[in-house]
């Protein structure tokens, strides 16, 4: 493999300087700070075959989108980053500083429209490399699911009966919470979305063509208001971490959560066997999957080495490439290149299949960031009892309509 990956790499290399330690490093930012180890592997086997070396120096999630654009403005960014998608990785792009990446080798022949969608600026320029995409499931305990007979749920209606039985039991269904203020929107009720809308749906909402409020998202959020019963009893305490811990530990039945929180979930810091099934559809709804390109990796404008960041960028943009990074990224991760590059064994095939002949469809509010934290703050509301589904669907079409007309 090392012998093919260099003979691949050689004709891209062949021009390029080889840096020196003496000459410096790169760095490369992210969110990801639990991918320590993975990308570490990962960029050491880069510098096995180019000579060049990139290290890892991720920031915390909650503080990156600041902290990374602090370092940009201030001339002291990475030499590559993290890119998120859609709006607010195309906001760092339209203020320079992102490569462009639609003469990278590969992009085009190697990432099929869809994938390169979420990395396309408003003038169709492609401001970074597409990586991995995540989906969101139901995590489940298949030890607490034999042991009270319970089977996969085949509806939204079946998923229901299973909490009410597991709570009958004495046994808390779900251990999600509120207080992380993002995984309620993201994991569940973007999880659920695509059971109720379908893409072009979800487009004419983006563009105000139909209303927020209307009997489609009332039913949305009244199906999400039928789980509250089935949280923790401190779910308002409760952070997404704290949530994958009481999973891990058995002190619940299930988790809902990304694709990403599989490898740890499996791993050996918690001894339960790990089921996982997407959100179920309401009964005569087309069966929906949330699969959602989760980022991409971008180089600096602004970079001291850019031949060597735009080798880096062809490197992930090849087949080959993507073996390597597909080997040695964290379970859970889905690539995003068009081939089949998962490893023996991986769980990606198994996660794939599972949105196969189904609506799938990205996190619905990515096109719409504004009504992020307000979607958010209508989520908590009506978990805490404070809000119903009919009136937080007023506010929130109410406030994109409102964001439509500036």
């Amino acid at each position: 493999m090392k012998k093919l990956l260099a003979i691949a790499l050689a004709a891209l290399m062949a021009l390029l300087p080889v840096m020196s330690l003496a000459e410096g490093e790169l760095t490369m930012g992210s969110w990801r700070t639990d991918d320590m180890e993975q990308v570490t592997a990962l960029l050491a086997k880069y510098e096995e075959l180019t000579g060049v070396k990139i290290v890892f120096q991720p920031t915390t999630s909650t503080q990156y989108n600041a902290t990374l654009r602090q370092q940009l403005d201030g001339g002291i960014g990475p030499d590559l980053f993290y890119s998120r998608t859609y709006t607010t990785g195309a906001e760092l792009y339209e203020n320079g500083f992102n490569v462009v990446c639609n003469d990278i080798p590969g992009v085009k022949e190697n990432f099929t429209e869809t994938a390169l969608d979420g990395f396309t600026a408003a003038d169709g320029n492609i401001f970074a490399i597409p990586f991995a995409a995540v989906s969101h499931f139901v995590y489940y305990n298949k030890q607490i699911f034999a042991d009270n007979g319970i089977e996969v749920p085949a509806t939204f209606e079946e998923f229901l009966a299973v909490c009410e039985k597991l709570k009958a039991a004495g046994i808390t269904p779900l251990s999600n919470g509120i207080a992380a203020n993002w995984d309620i929107l993201e994991c569940v009720l973007c999880g659920m979305v695509p059971n109720y809308i379908t893409a072009e749906e979800r487009v004419a909402y983006e563009k105000g063509e139909k209303k927020l409020n209307d009997e489609v998202w009332v039913r949305i959020l009244t199906d999400f208001s039928k789980l509250v019963p089935y949280l923790p009893e401190a779910f308002a305490s409760i952070d997404n971490d704290q949530a994958n811990v009481m999973f891990g530990l058995g002190q619940s039945a299930m988790l809902i959560d990304g694709s990403w929180s599989y490898g740890a979930l499996n791993g050996d810091d918690y001894d339960i066997e790990v089921g996982f099934f997407p959100i179920p559809a309401p009964e005569g709804n087309a069966a929906g999957f949330s699969l959602h390109p989760d980022f991409g990796i971008a180089g600096n404008a602004a970079s001291a080495h850019p031949e060597e960041v735009k080798a880096f960028l062809a490197w992930l943009a090849s087949v080959d490439g993507a073996k390597v990074t597909a080997e040695v990224i964290p379970e859970g991760f889905l690539p995003l290149i068009n081939a089949d590059v998962a490893p023996e064994g991986s769980i990606i095939a198994e996660m794939n299949a599972l949105g196969e002949g189904k609506n799938a469809d990205r996190r619905f509010v990515w096109n719409m960031m504004a009504l992020y934290t307000p979607i958010v703050e209508q989520l908590n509301a009506i978990c805490r009892g404070e809000q119903t589904p009919e009136g937080a669907a007023d506010v929130i079409n109410a406030t994109w309509e409102a964001e439509l007309a500036k």
